[in-house]
C-alpha cells in the first residue's frame, strides 16, 4: 500500500510501484526504467511546447513544467516520472542571475570570480519564496501523474552547482572552479555548506510537494581527483542524505528513496555506496560487474547504457540490454542510461530500450 494515499493533498493511489520497490531493495517482477533527460529535445512534442518560451520562463511555470514531465510518458511505459526543471535554479535562488544562450547553454552574467563575491549571496533563503514554483509544479504533477508512475525531485550537488557559479557556465577543464578548491579552500568549504543547507531544504520541500524519491546529481565529479572528492564533494553528498532524512522525520514526512548520481566517479563508488543514499547511480564507463563489487549488497545500482547506444538499430538495443541486465542481475537494479538522452535521438530507439528492459528481465525473472 502507498503511504501517500493519506497524505493531506489527497494525491491518486500509486498503481506501478515498481521503480520504488527496486529503490528500497524488495522484489520486483520487472526491472524498473526511467531515463535520464527523458523530457527532452529529442521529443517533437517538447519541442512543440518549448518554443516560444525562454527556457527558464518554462522552468518557473508549473503547468509547463507538469506538460513537459509527463509527455515521455504518454509514448513510453517508463516505471518513473521525473519533474522538469534545472539544476541551476538553486544558484538563481541564491541571487545570481541565470540565462540560457542559444548554442551556449546556461551562462551567468556575473559568475563568483573573487572570494569577496561569496558576500553578494543571499546567505539565508527561504526556498519557498525562491523556489516555490517547482514545489507547485510537483504538486500538479502528482495530480495529474493519476498514480500512474513515481515521481521523482531532484537537485544539482554542491560541488557541481559551485563549479557553474564559477566558470558562469560548461567548461571542459572547470580549471576556474578547481582553482578555488586550491587557492581558497575556506571560502570553497564556505560556498558549498551554504549551497549544501539550501539544497537540504529544497529536496524537503519537494518531498512536501509530492515527491516520492530523490535524486542528486553530482554531474561534475570526473573532474575532481579523489583527494578532492573526498575533501569537497563526498562530505556535503553524504551531509544531504543525513540532513533530508532527519528534517523529513522531523515535519512527518515520508521518507522516500534518495538516488546519488556522481558521473566519472568510479574512484569513489565504494564511499557513495555507504552515503546514506538508497540508490547509485552510475555512468556507463564501469563493469556493472565491478560496481557490483565496490557497492556492495545494501545499496541499489541504477544505470548504465552509454546513452550512444540508442543510435544503434532496434535489435541490437535489445542485445546491448540484455547484457546489461545478466550483468547486473535484475534485483536491486534500477535500468538507466549512464546519462542524459541527447537532443538528435530517435523517440523509437527510446521506446525500443524500455520495452527491451521490460521484456528481458521478465524473461530473466521466469527462468
Amino acid at each position: 500500500a502507498c503511504s501517500f494515499s493519506r497524505s493531506p493533498k489527497g494525491f491518486p493511489k500509486l498503481k506501478n510501484d515498481t521503480f520504488l520497490r527496486a529503490a528500497r531493495g524488495e522484489d520486483t517482477e520487472h526491472t524498473p526504467v526511467w531515463c535520464m533527460r527523458q523530457a527532452g529535445r529529442y521529443l517533437p512534442e517538447f519541442r512543440e511546447t518549448r518554443a516560444a518560451q525562454d527556457f527558464f520562463a518554462t522552468c518557473r511555470s508549473p503547468k509547463l513544467c507538469c506538460e513537459l514531465t509527463l509527455q515521455p510518458l504518454r509514448r513510453f511505459p517508463l516505471d518513473a516520472a521525473i519533474i522538469f526543471s534545472d539544476i541551476l535554479v538553486v544558484p538563481q535562488a541564491l541571487g545570481m542571475e541565470v540565462v540560457m544562450v542559444p548554442g551556449k547553454g546556461p551562462t551567468f552574467t556575473e559568475p563568483l570570480k573573487e572570494v569577496e563575491d561569496l558576500l553578494k549571496l543571499r546567505q539565508k533563503v527561504d526556498v519557498t519564496a525562491e523556489l516555490g514554483y517547482v514545489f507547485q509544479a510537483i504538486t500538479l504533477t502528482r495530480h495529474s501523474l493519476e498514480g500512474k508512475v513515481p515521481l521523482i525531485g531532484f537537485s544539482g550537488a554542491p560541488w557541481t552547482l559551485m563549479s557553474y557559479m564559477i566558470e558562469g557556465g560548461g567548461s571542459t577543464t572547470m580549471a576556474k572552479a578547481k582553482s578555488w578548491l586550491y587557492r581558497h579552500p575556506e571560502a570553497s568549504h564556505q560556498l558549498l555548506r551554504l549551497l549544501t543547507d539550501v539544497i537540504t531544504d529544497y529536496l524537503v520541500g519537494q518531498v512536501a510537494a509530492g515527491a516520492q524519491a530523490l535524486q542528486l546529481f553530482e554531474s561534475h565529479a570526473g573532474h575532481l581527483g579523489p583527494e578532492q572528492f573526498e575533501e569537497f564533494a563526498l562530505p556535503y553528498i553524504r551531509a544531504i542524505a543525513q540532513a533530508v532524512k532527519r528534517k523529513l522525520k522531523e515535519e512527518a514526512l515520508p521518507l522516500v528513496p534518495m538516488i546519488v548520481f556522481a558521473k566519472d566517479a568510479h574512484y569513489a563508488l565504494r564511499d557513495l555506496a555507504r552515503a546514506g543514499y538508497e540508490v547509485v547511480g552510475l555512468d556507463w564507463t564501469i563493469r556493472p560487474q565491478d560496481a557490483r563489487a565496490q557497492a556492495g549488497k545494501d545499496v541499489t545500482l541504477q544505470g548504465n547504457l552509454d546513452p550512444c547506444a540508442l543510435y544503434a538499430p532496434k535489435e541490437k538495443i535489445g542485445e546491448l540490454v540484455k547484457k546489461m541486465l545478466e550483468a547486473f542481475g535484475t534485483q536491486r537494479y534500477i535500468a538507466n542510461l549512464g546519462h542524459g538522452l541527447y537532443p538528435d535521438m530517435n523517440p523509437e530507439h527510446v521506446g525500443a530500450f524500455v520495452e527491451a528492459v521490460h521484456a528481458h528481465s521478465r524473461h530473466i525473472n521466469k527462468h
